[in-house]
């Protein structure tokens, strides 16, 4: 029998990062004279989507922090990993990336192919924001609740299909982790961002999904999908009162406690110094109350951190998510 893995001390991370922002040490002098002109935030994922939404939330408060514009450039594939790619490449010095958790922790285990070393290339800034997936079905899915969607996906067989933002993604591992967890089957069908996966659902081109809250839960309030359970084994502001999918699940296999984050990050020649000022500066505007808020409406959870935290966190969901891909067998399609 596999070992359970292991979901819970890596929260603890999570939790711990706004305080280690505030201990951040005193910045170098060296940093005073950075930004000398404008940044550009890259996003490895389209207009729309999640890590846009946030990056374009922080763009304009950082920069005015900062004196300088900061301007979001989005740069679509492979799942994120081509964003990433071009941020460990520039050598500009006024480069920085936003970026869900995959193209950071499961890129190099899913395309040993992928150009960049996170260790090697890539500097930590600071975690931004983390939220649960919520578990959605297709108004075509007969059960209203989550032990009945669960009896119905064992009894079809093979016969589901699942959408994800794409290969290696949360979204497609937490899946392919309850399919685990259950015995249920369906196919991937990966999709550019969650507004795509969200169509598809509504179109009833697939049958369900992990979705992130801001998405999922209006268009449920609508009546155009089904909510069914969320990915962490505690409740979610941003789900209301959907329930965790760990409490209808059978204990002996493991806690299912799986939480998505986004984290800014630089190329690995910036200054450390310059790094601790941007977390500082990060983790301050997303203490304001109308980032926290704005943050809260997209359904996350607002983090700031130290670059080591987050430096961190990358090194323990590198290890967790690769135990995932290793005990389903999860591949890039």
């Amino acid at each position: 029998m596999q070992a359970p893995i292991d979901f819970s001390s890596r929260r603890r991370h999570l939790l711990r990062g706004a305080l280690a922002a505030s201990l951040a040490p005193a910045l170098a002098h060296a940093s005073s004279a950075w930004p000398q002109k404008p940044l550009r935030l890259i996003v490895g994922f389209p207009p729309g989507s999640s890590p846009d939404a946030l990056a374009r939330l922080i763009a304009d408060p950082l920069g005015q922090a900062l004196g300088q514009p900061v301007v979001v450039d989005n740069k679509v594939g492979a799942t994120g990993s081509i964003g990433v790619t071009a941020v460990a490449r520039a050598t500009d010095g006024h480069t920085i990336g936003l970026t869900g958790n995959g193209p950071l922790t499961t890129a190099k285990a899913l395309t040993p192919s992928t150009p960049y070393d996170v260790a090697r290339d890539l500097r930590p800034i600071s975690l931004v924001a983390s939220s649960p997936f919520v578990l959605v079905g297709s108004n075509a899915m007969p059960a209203t609740d989550l032990r009945g969607f669960l009896d119905f996906a064992k009894a079809r067989g093979d016969k589901l299909s699942y959408g994800s933002i794409g290969p290696g993604s949360g979204s497609h591992l937490t899946m392919e982790l309850l399919k685990a967890h259950t015995g249920i089957r369906a196919v991937h069908v990966p999709f550019p961002g969650f507004p795509q996966v969200a169509t598809a659902l509504m179109g009833q081109q697939i049958d369900l999904a992990f979705m992130i809250p801001s998405i999922a839960v209006p268009q449920a309030k609508n009546g155009r999908l089904r909510l069914y359970g969320i990915s962490s084994a505690q409740p979610s502001p941003g789900a209301g009162d959907v329930p965790p999918i760990q409490s209808a699940l059978d204990a002996s296999g493991g806690a299912f406690d799986v939480t998505s984050w986004n984290a800014i990050f630089g190329p690995a020649g910036m200054p450390a110094s310059v790094a601790d000022r941007l977390s500082e500066e990060i983790a301050r505007i997303l203490r304001t109350p109308a980032v926290k808020q704005g943050l809260q409406d997209q359904g996350w959870l607002a983090i700031g951190s130290a670059p080591d935290v987050l430096a961190r966190q990358i090194v323990e969901d590198t290890g967790m998510w690769g135990r995932v891909i290793k005990l389903t067998g999860a591949r890039n399609e």
